[in-house]
């Protein structure tokens, strides 16, 4: 006597029994979807949204509301393995407390200035702003509480047969962390059909101020909580840098990057020069330098950089209109944090590209500027193009 079965067991005997495939919850879908959905709440009590943007190649983008934040992306390897390349974490409290704590900015938007401002000071039109100094005498992505530790508003979402998108938000008043001026900020995160995550930044001021924008997320294409990127391959494609003092400030000086680990010009891999005796190196405890990617300052995004895990045959270019690249190989990761794999972050564990103008750029009037005046508009786009090698190919 033959057993009896669920509506649903029948359903999937029927399906064994004809060799119909029945829908896999984790494939891709038929065109780009954005879906959104509650992630807990911040300190302040304020409802914090993930938004998944998904499109029909197997690639998926995670972005919280909370610091308007890259929390996953999802990324076929070269046998259509998907796995999560960026570090994060599973819950708010990784953001909120463990990266905030940490000062590590795991895939926030950083602002109102990126990277480090000697002494927490700069004088704008003969008048001297004082921002907290958070790292020794620097202050360091914005102050105390930056853009990374807001929840963002959102602005719109969108979604055609090429994209899925979100536009979050943020109002940064006059005197927030010491800065000028009014800031209104929108960021635009679109995942194409060609598995680009592009961040369109927008910002306009009511009073003359400072805006240097960029995303942190750490990158480790052979998947989050994998391991050292000592074997990824770079390129950079950048002839000069900013050398820096012992504080990882600029000395206001352009080098070349010949004969130096810094040199990126053709494909190696990060491991190789991370235990160089050179000063800059020796100084950040690995790199943490800005490159000079797009000195012509084109406003059509150009090549920055290209990123590849020869296991997992996933890579990625980065492409901005900005012109600086920081490279950063994740030096402060102590082993204190643990995502979603359960595996906990050490140093190496992944690289951040993030695209910005230069460290200090206020002290250095031969740094592109980062001002903004009233009936301006700061706007600049960074591209992370994600890909696969062919097989077999061969890398440095």
């Amino acid at each position: 006597m033959y057993p009896r079965f669920s509506h649903i067991n029948r359903t999937l005997l029927l399906a064994m029994l004809i060799g119909v495939m029945l829908p896999d919850a984790h494939a891709a879908p038929d065109a780009p979807t954005l879906t959104r959905a509650p992630f807990g709440l911040a300190p302040d009590g304020q409802q914090v949204e993930a938004f998944t943007l998904s499109n029909t190649h197997g690639m998926r983008v995670k972005i919280l509301t909370y610091g308007a934040t890259v929390a996953a992306i999802d990324a076929p390897d070269r046998n259509g393995h998907v796995d999560d390349v960026v570090l994060g974490f599973p819950t708010l409290e990784g953001y909120t407390r463990d990266s905030a704590q940490g000062g590590l900015f795991f895939g926030s938007t950083v602002g109102r200035v990126a990277n480090r401002i000697a002494n927490g000071s700069f004088r704008l039109d003969g008048q001297i702003h004082h921002i907290p100094q958070t790292e020794g005498t620097s202050a360091l992505h914005g102050g105390r509480k930056g853009f990374d530790k807001h929840v963002w508003t959102v602005e719109d979402t969108d979604t055609t047969p090429d994209h899925a998108s979100v536009t979050l938000g943020l109002v940064s008043p006059d005197g927030d962390e010491g800065f000028p001026g009014t800031l209104r900020v929108h960021v635009t995160f679109t995942l194409d059909q060609h598995n680009a995550l592009v961040l369109h930044y927008r910002a306009t001021t009511d009073r003359p101020t400072v805006v240097n924008l960029t995303n942190h997320s750490y990158f480790n294409l052979a998947g989050e909580g994998s391991g050292s990127v000592e074997n990824h391959i770079l390129q950079i494609n950048a002839e000069t840098y900013t050398p820096t003092d012992s504080h990882s400030l600029p000395l206001g000086t352009i080098a070349s990057v010949a004969g130096t680990p810094l040199d990126f010009r053709t494909p190696h891999r990060i491991g190789a020069g991370l235990r160089s005796s050179d000063p800059q190196m020796m100084y950040t405890h690995g790199y943490d330098q800005n490159w000079i990617v797009n000195g012509q300052l084109s406003s059509t995004p150009v090549l920055a950089a290209r990123l590849a895990d020869p296991a997992s045959g996933r890579m990625m270019d980065v492409l901005t209109t900005q012109p600086g690249l920081q490279v950063y190989t994740g030096n402060a990761l102590d082993g204190r944090y643990t995502g979603p794999s359960g595996h906990a972050y050490r140093q190496t564990d992944a690289v951040a590209l993030e695209a910005e103008h230069y460290p200090d750029s206020p002290s250095h009037p031969d740094f592109p500027s980062i001002v903004l005046r009233p009936g301006q508009t700061y706007d600049e786009t960074t591209i992370y193009r994600l890909g696969v090698e062919p097989t077999g190919r061969t890398q440095p």
